[in-house]
Order: C-alpha cells, then sequence, then structure tokens
C-alpha cells in the first residue's frame, strides 16, 4: 500500500497542495476576527443592561470612569458600530479569502486530474466507461470545491463559536459552564458515529453518478445506433434504472444525514433550558450580575443553536471526502507508457524496426508472435490481413500507444520506449480508422495537426488529401464550422480531413489505418495519387483491406494470427499464390470467399 493510500484523502489534499498553506492561515486568521467581532454585539448587550439596571455602578462606568448612563450607553453604541465594521469587513475578506482558495484548489486539481489522464495508456481508456472518467474530473472536482467554499469555513466557525463562547462562561460562572456545555460531548460523540455510517453511504452515491455521467454519455456517443435499432425506449429504461440507482443511494444518505438535525435540537433544549434555570435563580439570589446573566442566555443560544448545521457540514464533509477519494484514485493510476528522454538528432530519416515482437491486451493472450519487420527510410509499406490478424495492435506498437510483452519496436535504430514524445509522434502523421474532429472550423480542424499554420499550408493539405474541392463547395468554405465529432461530414469527408491534418505536419512517417475505407473509388484514386506525391520522401505505413489501395506499396506485409506470413511487393505476392493472392483473388472477383481456388 502507498503512503498517499495509507493517507485520509483530505490530508493527502493538504500535503499535496502545500503551496497554499499561507492562504488557508490567512483564511482562518481572518475567520477569526470575524467570529470575535460576531460575538462581541452580545457582550455589548449584557453591559447595556447592566448599565440600565446598575447606572454609575455598571462596568462600563467603571471601566470608562463615565457617570451617566446617557454616555455609557453612547460609548456602548459607537463601540458597537466600530465592531460591526470590523464584523461586515472581516466576512468580505473571509469570504473572498476561502472562496479564493476553493477556486484555487479546483482548477489545479481539475488540471492535475485531466492531464494525468491523458497522459495513461489508450488501454486504460478503453477498458473503463469515459463517462466515469469525466465523471471523477468534473463532478467530484466541484463537489470538492463546495466543501472548501462552504464546508470548511462553516466548521471553522463552529469551532471558533464554542472556543470563544465557552471563555466567556468559564469568565462568568464554572458551573453554568459545564450545564451549558454538557449537550456538547453527545453531540460531538453522535456527530463521529454519524460520520462512520455517512462514508460509504456517500461512497455509493459518487460511484452512481459516475454510473449515470458514464452510460449518458456513451449512450450520447452512439445515438445513430440507438435511432437506427429503434432502442430509444430500451436504453431510456436503462437511464432511468441508473437514475434510480443515484437517486435512491441519495435518499439513503439523506435519510440518515436528516436523522442528526432533531437529536442536536434535543441536545440544544436541554442546555438551553439548564442555563436559563440555574442562571436565573443565580440572578434571584444575587450570585450574578443581571447584565452578565442576559449576556450567558444570549451566549447559549449562540453556543448550541449553530451545532444544527452539523448535519450539513458533515453532509458536505463526507461529499467532498468521497469525492477527494476519487480523485486521488485516479492520480494513483499507474502512467505504464512513460515518455522516454531521448530526442533524436534531426532530421528524422524514419526507419521504423520491430524485432522479436510479442504483444497483447492486459492479461489476455498474445495477440502477436515474435513479429520482425524492417521498414526502410522513405519507402511505402502496406500491412494486410483477414480481420483480427493484429494489424491494429502492430500499428498501436509503432505509435506507442501500447508497449510490446518482449522484443523491440525502434525508430532510426532507437527503442521507442528511449523516445521523448515530442521525438516519436511528433516525427508521425496518423489517420485512424474511426476519424474524431474537433468541434471548430474545418480549417481549425485541419490545423490540429500544427498549430499556427498558414491558410496556404491548409490548403495545400487539403488538395494533397483530395479535400479541397468539397470544402471549397461548402457555403463558409474553411471556416465552415464542424459539429462535434465531425457529425455534420460524411465519413469520406471526415477521412479527408483527417488526412489533411496529418499531412500538415509534414511528417517523417506517416501511418494510415484503413485511411481510405469510407471513400468511393473516384475519390480514393485521388487519394492515392496524391498520396504517391506526399509519400515520396517520407516513410510510410498503410493498413488496409482494400489491396488495390496497397498494390504500389514497396513492400507488403500479410499478418495472419499475430505472425508474418509472408512478405513481398503486390507482383510477387501473387506469383507465390499464398495467403497474399488469395485475398486478391477474393476482392478481383476471381474467386469467391470461402471456397477452395479452381
Amino acid at each position: 500500500m502507498t503512503d498517499r493510500a495509507q493517507r485520509a484523502p483530505l490530508e493527502e489534499l493538504w500535503r499535496r497542495y502545500d503551496r497554499y498553506r499561507g492562504r488557508f492561515v490567512l483564511a482562518i486568521v481572518l475567520s477569526t476576527i470575524n467570529k470575535i467581532a460576531d460575538v462581541v454585539p452580545e457582550l455589548l448587550i449584557g453591559a447595556a443592561v447592566d448599565v440600565v439596571v446598575r447606572g454609575d455602578g455598571s462596568f462600563v462606568a467603571d471601566v470608562l470612569g463615565v457617570e451617566s448612563r446617557f454616555a455609557q450607553l453612547g460609548w456602548l453604541a459607537a463601540i458597537n458600530a466600530l465592531v460591526w465594521v470590523v464584523e461586515s469587513l472581516s466576512q468580505y475578506l473571509a469570504a473572498v479569502a476561502w472562496r479564493g482558495l476553493a477556486q484555487s484548489v479546483e482548477h489545479d486539481l481539475r488540471v492535475e486530474a485531466y492531464d494525468h489522464a491523458q497522459r495513461l495508456s489508450t488501454t486504460w481508456h478503453e477498458s473503463r466507461p469515459q463517462g466515469a472518467t469525466l465523471a471523477t474530473i468534473n463532478d467530484d472536482v466541484n463537489q470538492l470545491e463546495r466543501f472548501l467554499d462552504l464546508g470548511a469555513p462553516a466548521l471553522l466557525q463552529t469551532v471558533l463559536n464554542v472556543l470563544l463562547v465557552g471563555a466567556v462562561f468559564a469568565a462568568a460562572s464554572w458551573q453554568l459552564l459545564v450545564l451549558a456545555f454538557l449537550p456538547i460531548p453527545l453531540i460531538v460523540l453522535g456527530s463521529l458515529w454519524f460520520q462512520r455510517r455517512l462514508e460509504p453511504l456517500y461512497a455509493a452515491v459518487r460511484q452512481r453518478v459516475a454510473d449515470l455521467s458514464g452510460l449518458i454519455a456513451a449512450n450520447l456517443g452512439g445515438i445513430s445506433t440507438i435511432k437506427a435499432f429503434t432502442a430509444e425506449c430500451r436504453e431510456r429504461a436503462r437511464v432511468e434504472a441508473a437514475s434510480v440507482a443515484y437517486r435512491q443511494a441519495n435518499v439513503d444518505a439523506i435519510r440518515t444525514s436528516a436523522a442528526f438535525v432533531p437529536l442536536v435540537r434535543m441536545a440544544i433544549l436541554a442546555g438551553f433550558t439548564c442555563t436559563l434555570l440555574f442562571g436565573g435563580w443565580a440572578t434571584l439570589e444575587g450570585e450574578l450580575e443581571v447584565g452578565l446573566y442576559s449576556v450567558l442566555v444570549f451566549m447559549t443560544q449562540r453556543l448550541l443553536w449553530p451545532l444544527t448545521e452539523v448535519a450539513e457540514m458533515l453532509d458536505l464533509y463526507q461529499r467532498g471526502r468521497a469525492s477527494t477519494a476519487r480523485i486521488l484514485a485516479l492520480l494513483d493510476e499507474p502512467v505504464t507508457v512513460p515518455a522516454g528522454r531521448v530526442r533524436l538528432a534531426g532530421p528524422v530519416a524514419g526507419r521504423l524496426e520491430l524485432t522479436g515482437v510479442r504483444a497483447g491486451y492486459a492479461d489476455g493472450p498474445d495477440v502477436l508472435h515474435d513479429v520482425d519487420l524492417v521498414v526502410p527510410a522513405g519507402e511505402t509499406h502496406a500491412i494486410v490481413g483477414p480481420t483480427g490478424a493484429g494489424k491494429s495492435t502492430l500499428l498501436r506498437l509503432m505509435l506507442r500507444f501500447d508497449d510490446p510483452r518482449s522484443g523491440r519496436v525502434s525508430l532510426d535504430g532507437t527503442d521507442l520506449r528511449e523516445l521523448r514524445w515530442e521525438s516519436l509522434r511528433g516525427s508521425i502523421g496518423y489517420v485512424a480508422q474511426e476519424v474524431f474532429l474537433f468541434a471548430g472550423t474545418i480549417a481549425e480542424n485541419i490545423a490540429y495537426g500544427r498549430p499556427g499554420a498558414s491558410a496556404e499550408q491548409i490548403r495545400r493539405a487539403a488538395r494533397h488529401a483530395a479535400a479541397d474541392d468539397f470544402i471549397e463547395a461548402l457555403p463558409d468554405g474553411y471556416d465552415t464550422w464542424v459539429g462535434e465529432r465531425g457529425v455534420t461530414l460524411s465519413g469520406g469527408q471526415r477521412q479527408r480531413l483527417a488526412l489533411a491534418r496529418a499531412l500538415l505536419r509534414d511528417p517523417a512517417v506517416l501511418i494510415l489505418d484503413e485511411a481510405t475505407s469510407a471513400v468511393d473509388n473516384e475519390t480514393e484514386a485521388a487519394i492515392q495519387r496524391s498520396l504517391r506525391i506526399a509519400t515520396r520522401d517520407r516513410t510510410a505505413i498503410m493498413v488496409a483491406h482494400r489491396l488495390s489501395t496497397v498494390r504500389h506499396a514497396d513492400r507488403i506485409w500479410v499478418l495472419d494470427a499475430g505472425r508474418i506470413v509472408e512478405s513481398g511487393t503486390h507482383d510477387e505476392l501473387v506469383a507465390a499464390d499464398g495467403a497474399y493472392a488469395s485475398l486478391w483473388r477474393v476482392q478481383t472477383g476471381e474467386s469467391r470467399p470461402g471456397t477452395p481456388d479452381a
């Protein structure tokens, strides 16, 4: 178990953000000043009662040396006005300090959590619902911010209130101090008991909201599939069930936390009654001044009544604690594919080599078995094979989305595990099979691969990707807004924009994963012509099911069941009459899949 796992979540937060401790101390000081100023007016009320009852023998007369009752009351009014100014100003400054602190911690923690999440491997992201990560980075951080903004200051104010009022009682009568404070141990013990009861309940609430967020995010991402299969009612029922589970988890937590307030009120009643009766008896017996009795009655109310908010403070505390635990759990996830330290000397030639590579996913069986493959700099190589042969796994290793279980993948002779990200992925242009476009203009999406690119550079990349014609035909051309994930464009248009985005980087290595699978034959031919020009001076690796796309490659590697079964040029492989030749005959109609060759 790590040291962090052994610490309480909020303790770990205190250790993690030590740069904010000065601001935290300042907020405490301002809250303390505010609470002192908040208590003083009630002492002044007692002093005023004392002036009215005792006149020139009052406490104020003794301290200030003023005999006139009107003058004494005037002094009290002036002091009260000053105290109210101090209270108002300190309350404003304390609120600004606490809220500023909460916002700063929220901002830093959200950015840190997001940055860590994007450094985790793609395998990690693929193994959990996207909505669960989103709920942690967004909703859990918000819950922590609410505790720091509201719960922590309220808890501090309650503690200060008990200490200050206790000091007044101690100075007045130790008997009344004992009687008034009798309920407090019961309230504290009850709070601790409720805290233990609430902790698992709020952990369940955080888990349910993560489940619900994950389901909704997944459904919105697959809305077309839901509509196509008329599954709206079915999915509504799933969301309703997840929402009911979330509601029930909240109800269970609320039912427990809400039971705390009535118990506190009973304890408050006992303490207030003791002060009222025994304090009144002492005053009638002449053992306690009337003004001081008035102060103690007011103070009892002030001492005990704020404790009714302990339940709400516990609610915020437990929500914040549960959320912090989830955030820290995310930050504890190990980066299994860390960046190396080596920077390639430029210019990058682009030679890729796989030696004895064995790879797979998580704890599953090997997908690739002892793969040896060399792509000399400047050549165009293709990787083909039936579905499930391991083509995508091979590309993931070249991009270092994953590391091999054994063996070595190198770029220009350097193991990818040793390279800095800017040397590795900064040298690669990648077009995925499933194209992702960001909400923004077409120009912005193309320039994503090279921020700061000029308009001419963006247009040139679009022309090389055979995308310029359809872009110019749009109402706003390159300024046309693209919806999230590019939903306003066809699959072929998205692929051409992704290809333009990759070409704009002018990479040493271009990796194309089914880059023309969603285009028609005419557009494919146009892209192929452009690619032959674009890949003339760079290394290109193409994965394709459509063999016509790769027939002009310098070398074609044929994968089957995770092994390289043959390689060569198109003509050599067709002549060899092996696995590639069988695939070629199927695609050209010379034989049907699943039937022996004639």
